[in-house]
């Protein structure tokens, strides 16, 4: 259905894609030898995507988010895609405006500046001020994006399909990515799920013992105001952090200025990350702006992640292996956060570990990159055919957006040194818990509870023992050739001993046989002996097996 909906997009998809010069497509279309599709080099693919247009370049920045499907020259040239676009008229967004509330818009805005302040594939941002004075910021949704996206969207999804049908397509899971990015795309469509994003940021680092809340601002949104269309939030006023000017006029160092407020944004994502399990994922400088009163803002909940606590710890002791250097500690860890139980040889994804890790062997923490190290981890996961989630990938870009951020605002400063602190707090809380009285008697609980059940659990093992009621149940794999095998051999030596006795049974009764009964006897042995050898002879040439 989707070929005969969508073929003028199909014929403006292969006109650009021919124009940037895939030569896999190229080969296709002229009827040349296609061998296995192979991805646009990284510059080909970003030049196709912007000239598909903005739900595209939202596509490749999505898929910049995947670090675990590709490799650090993609993820790095689909980083730089910016969906800015031509803003859409004021006529037509203050009619969607219109019907997005409640109320007149005279009677909710005093005011409302036409001219956008930013303006992207999806939405395009206006300042406007409430009749009650306050501030606001206007995420208003372009008019008619949803149809366009829907369109896309299930072009996206055809192709997968075709796609999927070759190796290709199932050695990479297209049809699931595709599946992954569609419904990404849809997400954005609805302001309310930022709206409650936003929200549960703001609450979630509103507290904590690591950094002061007071110094972080998230937007507070407008619940009355906002619908699917429609984002109404707190206007924080401000510059993105990398055009912040630092100097002496407020009364701060700049320098001091400069790393405590790393420091900040590093323990409140580290606190988003491994013990919240909520956290912002797409921290690029736009998204993190420095106040005019010195506060830094977290801006565009869009795009999250989630953790569960499992993860959380498998990630912090994956911390602890690489800081240690341990190739198989990073290959267990790798394992237990697989998604998928494809058989994986050990060894190899070790000695893959080990070879990357020797790098850094002679190189200090101040001098080590973790989250090159992180995407080092997933493109040897990936090699070794090793499935991880997809918050990995996530999780793998939101530590390096926020190195790359930190280190171009303060280049003095490094990851390590900013965590270290944190990390006992954090292997505390992770064993403990939030309340750690509460977290021993639960222990304590479960102790008593083991105590009790233990002797009666070996009472049970005792007379099953003594009884002879206790069974084994055993389930081996790939013993059903071994036992045919064996069925096979023992007919065949059974087989030959009949033979031979046969053979030996004539030859006593032709030596002492002195009638002619038992000379006939003696040759229907024989003839009986050499039949069944011959039957044996050739059942053994007809399976294969000499020796």
């Amino acid at each position: 259905m989707f070929l005969t909906q969508t073929v003028p997009r199909q014929r403006e998809i292969i006109e650009v894609v021919l124009r940037n010069g895939w030569d896999y497509m190229r080969r296709l279309l002229t009827g040349g030898k296609a061998d296995e599709p192979q991805l646009p080099t990284p510059a080909v693919l970003k030049n196709i995507l912007v000239d598909l247009g903005p739900v595209y370049v939202k596509l490749g920045q999505l898929m910049s988010t995947r670090p675990d499907l590709l490799n650090a020259a993609y993820i790095e040239e689909l980083s730089t895609l910016q969906d800015e676009v031509p803003p859409v008229p004021w006529i037509d967004i203050e009619i969607l405006i219109r019907k997005q509330l409640k109320r007149p818009l005279e009677e909710t805005f005093s005011k409302v500046n036409p001219v956008p302040v930013a303006a992207g594939s999806i939405a395009q941002t206006h300042r406007a001020t409430l009749i009650d004075g306050r501030e606001v910021a206007l995420k208003v949704q372009r008019p008619g994006i949803d149809l366009t996206i829907a369109q896309d969207i299930a072009l996206i999804q055809g192709i997968a399909d075709l796609v999927a049908r070759t190796d290709f397509g199932q050695n990479y899971e297209i049809k699931s990515i595709a599946e992954e990015f569609t419904k990404a795309l849809e997400a954005e469509l609805d302001f309310t799920r930022e709206a409650g994003h936003t929200d549960l940021l703001r609450r979630n680092l509103s507290r904590s013992h690591w950094f002061d809340p007071t110094q972080l601002v998230v937007a507070e949104i407008y619940w009355s105001l906002t619908t699917e269309k429609l984002l109404v939030m707190e206007w924080l006023d401000g510059v993105p952090i990398l055009s912040a000017s630092l100097n002496n006029s407020n009364g701060k160092d700049p320098v001091a200025e400069r790393k405590a407020v790393t420091t900040l944004l590093f323990r409140a994502f580290f606190q988003q990350l491994y013990v919240d399990g909520f956290f912002h994922a797409d921290p690029h400088p736009g998204n993190i702006f420095y106040l005019s009163d010195g506060r830094v803002a977290l801006l565009d909940c869009g795009m999250v992640g989630r953790l569960d606590p499992r993860t959380q710890q498998i990630l912090t002791e994956m911390l602890l292996a690489i800081v240690d250097l341990d190739a198989g500690r990073c290959a267990q860890l790798t394992l237990q956060l697989a998604d998928s139980a494809q058989p994986v040889i050990l060894s190899r994804l070790e000695s893959d570990y080990d070879r990357m890790l020797r790098k850094y062997y002679n190189v200090s923490l101040t001098e080590m990159n973790f989250s090159q190290i992180f995407y080092e981890i997933l493109q040897i996961a990936r090699n070794n055919k090793i499935r991880l989630p997809s918050n990995m990938g996530l999780y793998a870009k939101t530590i390096a957006n926020l190195e790359g951020v930190a280190q171009t605002f303060n280049p003095e400063v490094n990851l390590f040194d900013e965590i270290q602190p944190l990390i006992t707090d954090l292997f505390r809380r992770q064993l403990l818990g939030d309340n750690p009285v509460r977290s021993l008697l639960r222990t304590a609980l479960d102790l008593k509870s083991l105590s009790l059940q233990s002797p009666r659990q070996v009472e049970l093992l005792l007379d099953r023992v003594t009884s002879e009621t206790l069974r084994w149940n055993l389930s081996l794999h790939g013993l059903d050739g071994v036992r045919r095998t064996m069925d096979d051999a023992a007919n065949r030596l059974s087989f030959s001993i009949l033979v031979g006795s046969l053979i030996m049974g004539a030859a006593v009764i032709s030596t002492k046989a002195q009638t002619s009964e038992l000379s006939f006897l003696s040759s229907v042995l024989f003839a009986v002996a050499s039949l069944l050898g011959l039957w044996l002879i050739v059942s053994i040439l007809r399976s294969g097996r000499l020796k």
